[in-house]
């Protein structure tokens, strides 16, 4: 539930009686009040001209005439005991009326007017502290957004840190230079103004910076590099210099700029020239980074997934000159990641974590962060009071594919044709010897196009790919499709992602790895990118036509032989194809040991290899 913001309250209902007072003021009629004399007045009762008159008891006198529209006002006490006036005028038919005078009218009158001033100033006194809070950006646009986390709050340190032990290490020595910086400035070693943590998404760079700070209890200032950058020219140099002044006046302190690529990209490549606003801000970050000494115990620390794209003038020694890469986990990694998250949490017995780690190969921090939250969130779902390795399972299912979509009605048909396309894909990648093995055959349907999927994990981490491992990977690819042709002699639109990644991987081995045997070890083509953008738009075609023909038919080549050979494997296994094809169909899921037992017979030394890793 929000909570109630009372001055935001106070100050609307000072606004509503503001505004109310000055409605009332604007549209309430005052007649327009003449002074007369009192011979005057007897004038006019002469001539039998007054249509109305009021007597009030504080000695004034109004009347109105029956030609003239306005009011006449008189001192005159002793008009109400004229008995004889009374009845001249009551002769002449004028209306006669009384009025009680108001003793304490000044008193109303000053407050009347005192009320709706000090109504009109707090309205303002509200107004000017809601423009100039910190809060707000009305006019502060120059104010630097950078959130300050002060030492002890929700303080992280590398304890909370798992599967980057390199980078932990490199980020050590920050630590201690912030704890005594004397030690590094006896032995004359300057620390680096400017550390860039380079990394996919998801790997902790955020953390670890978090961490640096927690482990030397300084203050942490965090700030989005999209933050910079306004509307307004000017803006974001101004909030620059106001980062840095803030940074210094709280040394030894951490800056730490998340997405710096949003403002540091390489100057020039911009579609507005040379003066558009995020140069001008990254000219301003060049220029405090320069402006400042290490020794005054200010360190600059910045994020980034696309370093290629960042300005050369950012990243020379002085500036951002020490890179630290923050790469996804290995399996141990992985494993330590998880029993961090897995901290508070009721945790069943059946869990193992390392077999977790290893199917999670290429998971990051975020994913496996997820993960274990996903776990819990099935668990909390049936009601139970802790979470078990089953949860974690079909928590790996759904942030691979998906979540499940039972819902979905498929016709009997096509559910056995997508069983035989995912038995196709599970079979070509078990009889393969270099082929990923098969952890799960699903043919529920997940996520937002899959109908069924075919789940590989590789046995460990791997860095090198050779050509035969990628060749089996394109025959696994294409086993789907093989197995639609063989058994109905036709094919589906399944296929088609299996396809692109089939033909995509072939021609990465012929144009960038250099592992066609027709062309020879060298790279076809060249890729363009485009800084401003900051993505691939084309591949320029640095060959000739002749070339170009005989790449498309290497990639024809490679595509065609893989397909042949995934057919091949499964017309020699078609009758084990139909058993896991019936069993899939009663089941709708079977573990990867399963598959291996059904196929034991005839791949008893595949299985066994597979068994012995």
């Amino acid at each position: 539930m929000n909570r109630i913001n009372i001055p935001n309250i106070i100050f609307l209902v000072l606004m509503i009686l503001s505004l109310f007072w000055l409605a009332r003021l604007m549209y309430t009629e005052t007649p327009t009040v003449a002074k007369v004399d009192y011979t005057k007045f007897l004038s006019y009762v002469e001539a039998n001209k007054i249509s109305h008159i009021t007597i009030r008891d504080d000695g004034t006198v109004r009347f109105t005439l029956k030609t003239d529209p306005r009011v006449y006002e008189m001192y005159a006490p002793w008009a109400a005991k004229n008995e004889e006036l009374i009845k001249k005028l009551a002769d002449q038919g004028v209306k006669i009326e009384g009025e009680k005078g108001m003793e304490s009218s000044f008193w109303i009158n000053i407050l009347g007017t005192l009320i709706p001033t000090f109504l009109i100033i707090l309205v303002w006194i509200f107004l000017m502290r809601s423009i100039t809070g910190r809060g707000n950006s009305a006019m502060m646009f120059t104010k630097s957004k950078a959130r300050m986390v002060k030492p002890g709050m929700k303080r992280v340190t590398f304890k909370d840190v798992a599967g980057v032990d390199e980078a932990v290490e490199e980020l050590q020595e920050v630590v201690d230079f912030l704890k005594d910086p004397s030690k590094y400035n006896k032995i004359g070693a300057r620390m680096p103004k400017g550390i860039l943590l380079v990394g996919p998404p998801g790997t902790g760079k955020t953390l670890l910076a978090r961490a640096v700070a927690g482990e030397a209890n300084v203050p942490f200032f965090h700030i989005s590099g999209s933050d910079f950058v306004e509307l307004f020219v000017g803006v974001g140099a101004a909030r620059v210099r106001d980062l840095f002044n803030q940074a210094k006046a709280n040394a030894p302190c951490i800056v730490f700029i998340d997405e710096i690529d949003a403002v540091g990209r390489h100057r020039g490549a911009g579609l507005g020239g040379g003066h558009d606003e995020r140069e001008q801000t990254l000219n301003q970050l060049l220029v405090e980074m320069d402006g400042f000494d290490v020794k005054e115990g200010i360190i600059i620390m910045a994020a980034t997934n696309r370093p290629d794209i960042l300005d050369p003038a950012l990243l020379r020694p002085g500036r951002f000159d020490k890179k630290v890469v923050v790469d996804p986990p290995d399996i141990k990694g992985r494993e330590e990641i998880l029993k961090i998250h897995m901290r508070g949490k009721p945790i069943d017995e059946d869990v193992d974590v390392k077999i977790l780690a290893k199917r999670t190969t290429g998971f990051v921090g975020a994913d496996l962060e997820n993960l274990v939250n996903e776990a819990a969130l099935l668990a909390a779902r049936d009601g139970r009071e802790k979470v078990s390795m089953k949860d974690f399972e079909e928590a790996i299912d759904r942030v691979i594919a998906g979540p499940a979509r039972k819902s979905r009605v498929i016709s009997q048909r096509e559910k056995r044709i997508i069983a035989y396309h995912e038995v196709g894909h599970a079979v070509v990648s078990t009889a393969l010897p270099n082929a990923d093995p098969v952890h799960r055959i699903s043919i529920v349907p997940r996520g937002y196009k899959a109908l069924g999927y075919t789940l590989q994990l590789p046995h460990e981490d791997k860095y090198l790919v050779s050509r035969q491992e990628m060749l089996d990977r394109i025959t696994s690819l294409l086993g789907g499709r093989a197995a639609e042709e063989i058994v109905f002699g036709d094919i589906t639109t399944g296929a088609a992602n299996d396809i692109e990644r089939a033909t995509e991987m072939a021609r990465t081995m012929v144009c960038e790895l250099g592992m066609s045997e027709s062309l020879g070890p060298l790279a076809w083509g060249k890729t363009e990118r485009e800084v401003f953008l900051g993505k691939d738009l084309a591949r320029m075609r640095n060959f000739s036509e002749e070339v170009a023909s005989k790449i498309d038919e290497e990639v024809k080549k490679i595509v065609t032989e893989c397909y042949d050979r995934a057919k091949q494997i499964l017309i020699d296994h078609r009758e084990q194809m139909d058993v896991i094809v019936e069993r899939l169909l009663e089941k709708e899921t079977i573990e990867g040991d399963e598959l291996r037992e059904l196929l034991r017979k005839e791949l008893k030394e595949e299985v066994e290899k597979y068994e012995q890793n």
